[in-house]
């Protein structure tokens, strides 16, 4: 009976701490090479004065190079300010054990895409592509991210990165502060 409680005890800690599968939106493998790209995940959400704001996160490998797909979402009726990304753009990520990691942006200039929709909102949409430096791409996966500091062609911003966030645009629940440490392996 004993042996039997101890079993137990061990397939249900097995299971509370079992890793969760690596969703990709995209994985392809040809003759040209391979690319895979996991599932946008919420980062930041921010409502204030009838503008909102997103940023997701992604993570892609091309053909063994892991790199971080930043997308930026603004929605307003009032007039947005694009926030570009050059050469010299850089993510800035501070995690909870002290250390600070760098990312820093492919060379190709993005200020992003303006869209009106049907409501009067316009939407500005951008999307950067981020490289890890090898010194630090080792750090995100042993502790969760406190600050992030986005570095622009014109501006900084930084952003506090919860531990949980309800979204108000899907109501699901996210876990941001971790996203490195449970995404880096599907790159890997």
């Amino acid at each position: 009976m004993k042996q039997l409680i101890t079993l137990t005890f061990f397939l249900l800690t097995f299971t509370t701490f079992a890793q969760k599968p690596c969703e990709y939106s995209t994985n392809v493998n040809d003759s040209i090479g391979s690319y895979k790209v996991t599932n946008e995940y919420l980062i930041s959400e921010k409502y204030f004065g009838g503008t909102f704001d997103y940023i997701f996160f992604s993570l892609a490998q091309t053909d063994g190079l892991p790199t971080l797909n930043l997308q930026l979402i603004q929605k307003s009726k009032d007039f947005i300010k694009a926030n570009c990304f050059d050469k010299n753009s850089k993510v800035f990520l501070q995690l909870e054990n002290g250390k600070i990691v760098t990312l820093i942006h492919i060379e190709r200039e993005n200020c992003g895409t303006l869209i009106r929709d049907d409501k009067g909102f316009d939407n500005r949409i951008n999307t950067g592509i981020f490289m890890f430096k090898k010194e630090n791409y080792d750090e995100l996966k042993k502790s969760p991210v406190s600050i992030m500091r986005i570095k622009y062609l014109t501006t900084t911003e930084d952003y506090i990165v919860k531990r949980e966030l309800t979204s108000e645009l899907n109501a699901k629940v996210y876990h941001p502060n971790t996203y490195f440490m449970e995404n880096m392996r599907c790159v890997e």
